[in-house]
């Protein structure tokens, strides 16, 4: 039978690299439309056109990202640092006064118990904590003398500063809306109390766990056809790699191990065996 000439009911399928690489949960779909302040569900919309909707959102917004003129994130951080370094002279000794503030003054300790016993109390201290860890790390590129500032490793080291301020901006507004997942919010959590008990070791475990998932990644298990359920349920929510997610999640996950560094560089360990490899 001839294929019919509008076309309608003989449409050739997607191909199967597009159905392999796009399958996720209903709950991550729902979790990423969420975000991006979409309906998570429409009239009569079944789960595939729910995931299909989120794909063609998410291409759209890779095409636009494209069409920004060429230029990466880094690049344009790095632009913006060039244009203001010339501007901060008058306000440097009000940062280095700023910047003798202690760490611990007004900080609440992160409790790994409130996982268990009131996870809604953990956002407000992840998200202050997180804050005040950023702010010091863009005082401390503030603060260095003029010299260094103006090398080429001084722009790159404040360019990635606030290449790193722009990228955590997702995180923080899943931390003020409260929906962070469950096993993100447990692996954040360790991150921050780890981070300000100066266990840095423990803490990069953690982000470790978070990014990457303590675990194998289970490649060429997740589509076998009648297989796949078992398959899928053999993957925990704590195996999985969530920094494979999405870039969103990618570049924020990146940036959290950037605050880590900061912070190890700035409040060493009293015990070395507690410092990041």
């Amino acid at each position: 039978m001839s294929p019919r000439p509008d076309g309608l009911r003989d449409t050739a399928s997607p191909e199967p690299s597009s159905q392999t690489s796009f399958n996720i949960s209903n709950e991550e779909a729902v979790r990423r439309l969420r975000a991006k302040g979409q309906p998570i569900c429409l009239f009569g919309e079944s789960d595939k056109d729910r995931r299909l909707r989120l794909r063609a959102l998410e291409l759209i917004e890779e095409k636009e990202h494209e069409r920004h003129g060429g230029q990466n994130d880094f690049k344009k951080a790095l632009e913006d640092v060039e244009s203001r370094v010339h501007k901060e002279e008058d306000v440097e000794k009000a940062r280095k006064k700023e910047g003798k503030e202690s760490r611990d003054n007004g900080t609440e300790i992160l409790d790994l118990e409130l996982v268990k016993t009131d996870p809604d109390k953990l956002y407000p201290i992840i998200y202050y904590a997180l804050k005040r860890t950023l702010k010091e790390w863009e005082e401390w590129m503030d603060n260095r003398p003029e010299s260094v500032k103006r090398t080429t490793q001084g722009k790159l080291a404040a360019a990635t500063q606030r290449q790193s301020a722009e990228y955590l901006k997702p995180l923080f507004k899943l931390l003020r809306s409260r929906s962070l997942p469950p096993d993100m919010l447990l692996r954040v959590s360790e991150i921050v109390h780890y981070m300000q008990k100066r266990q840095y070791q423990k803490a990069n475990d953690s982000y470790l766990r978070l990014s990457i998932g303590n675990a194998p990644w289970p490649i060429g298990v997740t589509m076998v056809g009648i297989h796949e359920r078992s398959a899928r349920e053999k993957i925990s929510a704590d195996q999985v790699a969530h920094v494979l997610n999405d870039e969103v999640s990618r570049k924020y996950i990146q940036s959290l191990k950037r605050l880590l560094t900061f912070s190890q560089t700035k409040y060493p360990p009293d015990d070395v065996t507690q410092l990041m490899g």
